[in-house]
């Protein structure tokens, strides 16, 4: 069957009926893993993507939980379909997280199946997950102190966990005996029955339709979205531009500081991110993959175009990204890269300054970035560990952009969520902690005409003896930044007081151990970058939020210019 199919053999409607059909498969799959997952990194948080891909692991759509792993999954397929020379049967089952070959971070593990029609290999379906733990040198996954992968966690190449339906037990001991928490286990049941949720929902739809229908409409669907992302790429004027984002402290030595420079060239009906001027990788853990900041770029540049554009093959088309070997967001071998998800906040940076002077009304303020906290130990009424990432204390606002606030508590841009990534009470079912506050910040947002969103102020009571705790994220030395007059977002912090009234600050990349019982643990979140002149905020919204404890009266006469009761005499 020719890819070129002409525009007769093609039903506008039906093409609408697959486009739809693909998306309901990806988040059908996602329902499917949120539901049966153990973790409540997965089933709560929902740290995890799906996906469907044709034959040659060409993205047909995907459900982005959690933005900067969507696209990794269709470079990881594509390796795998490369790695076994085409050697594969119905019923396999194929785990993979290697960041040496386009996984994006060791946690972040994957499931690949793949789909038989009449004896032909036509498409996958993946999930890819952040584990609770993947071996390695510190329990939880995240090791501030690593230098290489072997430090970080197990490396898992493409390997068959199911060979033409059948189990392999020796396979999944020698991953799985490498692995602390049996909850780990259970979440990877969970993918893999997640995968073959959308191997159904597939099958089924090329048993209704035929696979040379399926096959037509999904290269004009690839066309069709390919068009629309290169209509929005003619909108950015043609030129040339530069943006720089920072990363602060590798984790080694203190003071040190590295720059992410992209230089963005858009021709007419393409965009190319080039980031050769980059700083080389770091000695410690603070570097990245070439997937984890491609994915970075991708999800950013989204966030300035036409939401309704499909994301398949024909969205990634027009866009060239260059990140050399070397640089810190593409080490190389065999460096540590668990920090690499979290470079994407200062690329994000770098690409909206970079554009802002063109597309003022498509670009955003800056986001709150990352400062985040893993806590790992033995709860004891339960006898048996846990793993807890506090999702609700690293929620920070978002950047404003023109026209609209930015929104409050929803995280860093690479993993935006909601307020509702982690039930309270779940969490204290969940860990042996006594959450005493967690609630929006007054004062946290970037002042502006628009404001940024609004960051969080969270406290518990550690509950565990000897607990672990690793911090990450670099939220503590910058602040997001204002756009076009608006202000400044805050800072993030984090805080330790123990039991016996002693004080302790983490560094933003860190690993504590033996914390003790009953220490109380203090997080804040800042708010995001405001957009243009605050004395040009509404009155009445204004207002409000002073009444709401959103702004503090003090804030809004001396930043916003507020007089109190002049809204009513308006």
């Amino acid at each position: 069957m020719s890819k070129s199919a002409k525009q007769s053999d093609i039903d506008p409607i039906l093409l609408s009926v697959f486009a739809r059909a693909f998306k309901s498969i990806a988040d059908e799959m996602s329902i499917s893993l949120e539901q049966s997952a153990r973790s409540p990194i997965l089933c709560e948080a929902k740290d995890f993507v799906t996906g469907l891909y044709d034959a040659e692991g060409r993205m047909l759509e995907q459900t982005e939980n959690l933005p900067i792993l969507a696209f990794s999954l269709a470079p990881v397929c594509k390796y795998i379909i490369e790695y076994f020379e085409g050697d594969f049967k119905d019923g396999d089952v194929i785990f993979h997280n290697d960041v040496f070959s386009m996984g994006n971070q060791n946690n972040d593990v994957a499931v690949f199946r793949p789909i038989f029609f009449e004896d032909k290999l036509v498409a996958w379906t993946a999930v890819k997950g952040h584990q609770a733990d993947i071996g390695g040198a510190v329990a939880g996954g995240y090791n501030p102190n690593a230098v290489e992968v072997w430090q970080e966690g197990l490396r898992i190449p493409p390997i068959k966990i199911y060979d033409g339906g059948v189990f392999r037990k020796d396979v999944w001991d020698l991953i799985f005996a490498n692995i602390r928490f049996e909850i780990v286990a259970a979440d990877m049941r969970a993918q893999m029955g997640a995968t073959n949720v959308g191997a159904r929902r597939v099958l089924a739809l090329l048993e209704k339709y035929g696979l040379e229908t399926v096959e037509r409409h999904k290269f004009a669907l690839f066309e069709a979205t390919r068009k629309m992302m290169e209509a929005e790429i003619e909108s950015i004027p043609n030129g040339d531009y530069s943006g720089e984002g920072y990363v602060y402290y590798d984790g080694r030595n203190k003071g040190s500081k590295y720059t992410i420079r992209v230089d963005i060239e858009v021709r007419d009906k393409s965009i190319k991110f080039d980031y050769s001027r980059t700083d080389p990788r770091t000695d410690g853990f603070v570097n990245g993959t070439y997937t984890s900041s491609a994915s970075a770029t991708v999800l950013t540049l989204l966030q300035m175009v036409n939401p309704d554009i499909p994301h398949n093959e024909g969205m990634v088309g027009p866009l060239d990204i260059v990140i050399p070997e070397g640089t810190i967001l593409n080490a190389g071998y065999p460096k540590a890269t668990t920090f690499g998800n979290h470079l994407c906040p200062p690329n994000a940076d770098a690409i909206q300054k970079a554009l802002a002077p063109v597309i003022p009304n498509r670009v955003t303020a800056g986001w709150n970035n990352l400062l985040c906290s893993l806590t790992t130990g033995r709860d004891e009424a339960k006898d048996d560990d846990y793993v807890d990432i506090l999702f609700m204390g690293m929620k920070g606002g978002s950047g404003a952009m023109n026209g609209t606030d930015g929104y409050d508590h929803i995280g860093m841009i690479d993993a935006s969520g909601g307020v509702k990534d982690q039930d309270y009470e779940m969490f204290e079912q969940q860990t042996p902690h006594l959450l005493l506050k967690n609630e929006y910040l007054c004062d946290s947002a970037g002042p502006g005409q628009w404001r940024g969103g609004v960051g969080t102020e969270t406290v518990y009571r550690i509950g565990s003896h000897d607990t672990q705790l690793v911090t990450f994220g670099d939220g503590d030395f910058e602040p997001a930044f204002g756009l076009f007059g608006g202000g400044k977002g805050t800072l993030n912090t984090i805080k330790l007081t123990m039991p016996d009234g002693e004080e302790r600050v983490p560094l933003n990349k860190d690993l504590i151990t033996g914390v003790p019982q009953g220490t109380v643990y203090f997080q804040q979140a800042g708010g995001g970058g405001g957009y243009g002149d605050p004395k040009k905020r509404d009155r009445a919204t204004l207002a409000r939020e002073v009444r709401d404890g959103i702004i503090s009266e003090q804030n809004a006469q001396e930043i916003y210019g507020y007089v109190p009761g002049a809204e009513a005499a308006e």
